[in-house]
């Protein structure tokens, strides 16, 4: 069975690129086919990988202003020609999809969360920092692209969705059925033994979307030490808010992440993922967390188990929630229990399963 896999850009580094290492690992002859790569943004394991790149490789600036060319990105894919394979694997948030396929040819699609930029168009504009002509045109481009995603969602011949929330979404926006497929978590590279400190930790990207202030609101209130990991364009607005007790520790590799996991409290999870990896790897390190009741957390965080909720998204909720909670009441053996649920190893056996089958299937 000859295989490729199809991703729609490798430009940054995330959830979604973590599940292209190891699609690489189950299928390492499989070649990667994307819209763009920029090795200096990618860790140095996407070099020894087959990564083929579309006709966007060689536009002007297309590294630094790449959302300035979004209608163009349909057209990569498209492009492709992927007739020498059995089995076309995409891997989508965006445009991956649209790889065209043959009639001899079995397309599986692995759906992080249909496009946000054009069913999420409102949540999207908060998100960017978009301004002048592009922002008055936009509508139309997200118009004619929502024709196209939907055209796409046809020539995929089955969905694997990354989790309910995103099935549900799927089966909304194309109609379309999916089955569940929790993306992999190296659960054995966050379980260190640490000594536990007095800390919180909050892990993520600090953008606004992500809601970093409402946890720096309620650290300043509380005056318990709080450790923050993770970069973007709210870093200096967040640190400018945030008190003393409040420390802002920028990017940090895994092995160093996974000591500050081991350390903590409790994670504090403030934004609204499709699922959320972040929640699951401090779990793997025995530690319990504090998250907003919404998105994927839903799916990972079991009350009183694994962690407890807050509702709704604001200080005084998330305040509530940090007061009442106990070190004392989580068992750090079943919260990493719980974690290997969604290991690498169980994704690798649950992604081969399927499309062993729907390959069978497909060809009969």
């Amino acid at each position: 069975m000859k295989v490729a896999i199809v991703h729609d850009y490798l430009n940054q580094y995330g959830g979604a690129e973590k599940v292209i290492e190891v699609l690489h690992e189950i299928y390492p002859d499989a070649p990667i086919y994307t819209s763009l790569y920029d090795k200096e943004k990618m860790p140095d394991s996407f070099r020894e990988m087959d990564v083929r790149v579309s006709f966007m490789q060689k536009l002007p600036f297309v590294k630094k202003h790449f959302k300035k060319y979004l209608p163009f990105f349909h057209a990569a894919f498209e492009t492709f020609d992927l007739s020498e394979y059995d089995v076309v694997f995409s891997s989508s948030s965006a445009f991956a999809k649209c790889a065209r396929t043959t009639d001899d040819t079995c397309h599986i699609s692995y759906v992080h969360t249909p496009a946000r930029f054009i069913w999420f168009y409102d949540e999207y504009i908060k998100r960017e920092d978009l301004h002048g002509i592009y922002l008055y045109i936009l509508p139309f481009i997200i118009k004619y692209l929502k024709k196209i995603d939907l055209g796409s969602s046809n020539c995929v011949d089955y969905f694997i969705a990354n989790s309910y929330n995103v099935k549900d979404r799927i089966k909304r926006f194309y109609g379309k059925e999916a089955e569940v497929i929790y993306p992999p978590v190296e659960c054995a590279r966050f379980n260190k033994e640490v000594q536990k400190g007095d800390y919180f930790l909050a892990v993520s990207r600090l953008r606004e979307y992500k809601r970093m202030d409402v946890a720096i609101e309620t650290f300043n209130e509380l005056g318990l030490p709080l450790k923050v990991i993770g970069s973007g364009s709210d870093r200096a607005k967040l640190e400018q808010m945030a008190k003393s007790n409040i420390e802002f520790l920028g990017r940090i590799d895994d092995d160093g992440l996974a000591d500050y996991y081991s350390g903590c409290r409790a994670l504090i999870f403030t934004g609204e993922e499709d699922l959320g990896i972040i929640p699951l790897e401090a779990m793997s390190a025995g530690r319990p967390v504090i998250a907003y009741k919404a998105g994927g957390a839903l799916e990972t965080v079991v009350e009183g188990v694994t962690g407890k909720f807050f509702y709704p998204q604001d200080k005084d909720a998330l305040i509530k929630a940090v007061r009442a909670f106990k070190d004392n009441d989580y068992d750090e053996a079943a919260i990493r229990t719980h974690a290997r649920k969604f290991d690498t190893q169980v994704f690798k056996q649950k992604i081969k399963d399927f499309v062993d089958v729907k390959y069978r299937e497909f060809k009969k």
